[in-house]
């Protein structure tokens, strides 16, 4: 969800840099041809993540959510020489189109692609890890967030994205509602978290970052 007012959004979005040719391809073959598009991360918050990663200059991504793969290669844009992106998706439907994408955008080799629960893939994850993006099923957040916490090397980065939640965290709270108390759940535990520094970046539907100390 993007919270900005149209003009001021349109306004963003034309004083950031555009889309490369094949992430806008992307961009447009995920709106054609798979549901909920709206998971896609998109040209501003993707240019984000790509500026994070090009500050950073990571060894190691793990990206839990590959989704269309459009996030991960806007963070393979700053991987360091050698370095490299795992990311996790349970969803093998989209597999060929991810691929084939990370090939056209000439990340096949850096992107490491795997297909399966995070529940069971993070663990065998055994590279000290530089940055990290979550990005899947809300419930299992805090669950991702201790799996990951003790892999990030002190001063690495964990980004979690939608925890604004289309505004609903700050809206009554519905008791069937339980992706939004996850991600409340969620929220409060990294802030209340004495082993990290956060700052909620109301940028697209939030993205809380957070610097492990």
């Amino acid at each position: 969800m993007d919270f900005l007012p149209v003009d001021i959004q349109k306004y963003v979005e034309a004083h950031t840099d555009p889309e490369s040719n094949t992430l806008s391809d992307l961009n447009r073959d995920t709106h054609r041809k798979v549901l909920k598009p709206r998971m896609l991360s998109g040209h501003l918050q993707g240019r984000a993540l790509s500026m994070i990663s090009h500050m950073i200059r990571p060894k190691s991504v793990l990206e839990i959510g590959t989704y269309t793969g459009y996030s991960a290669i806007c963070m393979a844009e700053g991987l360091a020489e050698g370095g490299k992106v795992i990311t996790i998706d349970v969803n093998e439907e989209l597999e060929s189109l991810a691929r084939g994408y990370f090939e056209k955008a000439g990340f096949s080799e850096q992107i490491d692609y795997r297909i399966g629960n995070a529940l069971d893939l993070v663990p065998e994850v055994s590279e000290t890890l530089d940055l990290v993006f979550i990005d899947a099923d809300k419930k299992n957040y805090i669950n991702y967030y201790n799996l990951v916490i003790d892999k990030v090397r002190p001063g690495g980065f964990i980004i979690a994205d939608n925890v604004l939640w289309s505004g609903k965290v700050v809206a009554e709270l519905k008791k069937t509602d339980k992706e939004t108390q996850a991600i409340l759940d969620f929220n409060r535990l990294v802030q209340e978290d004495g082993r990290v520094e956060n700052v909620l970046l109301p940028i697209r539907d939030g993205l809380m970052t957070i610097r492990k100390k």
